[in-house]
């Protein structure tokens, strides 16, 4: 097991995390180190554990919109999307056709 000291706001915290989950683990404490200021001036007196709730809510409510959010164009998609109008054009186009014997 490894461990990883955390610095968030003015607290450092030492965890055990699994062999070469360090980087991982400390990407997610600078996500909450990233609001820890606005979420202290948030809390106003209530202290280290309210201010840690309000930074973990803010990266779950950026967590939600970027869920919430629609997918980036890729260039993928948009050659996806151009092959569906086209299909939709010939098949419309057929449906006007007349019938051949």
């Amino acid at each position: 097991m490894a461990r990883v000291t955390l610095r968030i706001g003015e607290t450092s915290y030492d965890l055990g995390c699994g062999d070469g989950g360090e980087a991982r683990l400390m990407q997610a404490a600078a996500l909450i180190d990233e609001r820890w200021e606005d979420a202290r001036r948030a809390a106003g007196a209530g202290g280290v554990n309210r201010t840690m709730l309000l930074a973990a809510l803010m990266v779950a409510d950026a967590l939600i919109e970027a869920r919430e959010a629609p997918p980036p164009e890729t260039p993928e998609g948009i050659a996806l999307d151009r092959l569906s109008e086209r299909l939709e054009k010939l098949a419309a186009a057929l449906e006007q056709a007349p019938p051949t014997s």
